[in-house]
């Protein structure tokens, strides 16, 4: 297993955490899809993955139609993407990624994180070399699917790594996903071949993947760094938070 696979495992236990979150984060993704590529899903793929995402999370239908809305209406301020860098205490990189209609209290908001655990904000460039940008996919296993074979297939589209995973929803039912990373160029193309292949899609979307050995730290510092963690991912403006520690085992 590559570097996904690890970066995955840490990933999908502490999934987003709160429902209202998701359904914010998702809400913000919808909007920036919509001004980006129209609301016609048929035409705009990242839309469609972004839909099947909110219905595998059970987003309201409202909360869904709200975010379309808020993208055509012209009152309405402009969504930008961005990516701040730091350093956590004990060495720890972090990539943040936010979706902001507002920089300057989005940064000022980041920056207090940082300073009041012991980190420290970065300048553009300061740590993002660390991490690969993958598209992700993932979609429910078929019945007597081969993997080995599937993903032989899958390198013509572009997937540089595959595998399958367990997941618990909130009523501890479990399914089996197929997770696919690749380079964020084949995001078409992958999503183009689940969608001809009768794939039932969960999600997909682009993570930053980690590509330094990741740093083991103290039970202690961990819980300073968890603190940080914790303090970007409840910001209403953050959407992914990546970090080079290393998974807790």
């Amino acid at each position: 297993m590559g570097r996904a696979f690890e970066f995955r495992k840490e990933r999908k236990l502490k999934r987003w955490g709160h429902m209202a979150r998701t359904f914010t984060k998702l809400g913000k993704e919808i909007t920036i899809a919509v001004k980006q590529g129209g609301p016609d899903v048929t035409g705009n793929p990242r839309l469609r993955a972004l839909m099947a995402e909110a219905r595998a999370e059970q987003m309201p239908k409202e909360n869904i139609e709200r975010a379309i809305k808020k993208a055509t209406e012209s009152k309405q301020g402009d969504f930008k993407e961005i990516i701040y860098e730091g350093f956590g205490p004990f060495g720890i990189a972090y990539l943040v990624e936010a979706a902001t209609d507002n920089n300057t209290r989005t940064v000022a908001n980041v920056r207090s994180y940082f300073n009041k655990c012991g980190g420290s904000l970065g300048t553009s460039g300061s740590v993002s070399f660390m991490f690969d940008r993958k598209c992700t996919f993932r979609v429910k296993e078929k019945e007597g699917i081969d993997l080995e074979e599937l993903e032989l297939e899958l390198i013509d589209y572009g997937v540089e790594e595959l595998f399958e995973q367990v997941e618990v929803d909130k009523d501890d039912n479990e399914t089996k996903v197929i997770v696919m990373y690749g380079d964020p160029t084949s995001y078409g193309s992958i999503q183009k071949y689940i969608e001809e292949n009768g794939y039932e899609l969960i999600s997909g979307g682009f993570e930053q993947i980690p590509n330094v050995d990741l740093k083991d730290v103290t039970p202690e510092q961990r819980a300073t760094l968890d603190k940080l963690t914790g303090l970007l991912e409840d910001d209403e403006d953050v959407t992914n938070v990546y970090t080079t520690l290393k998974p807790e085992e």
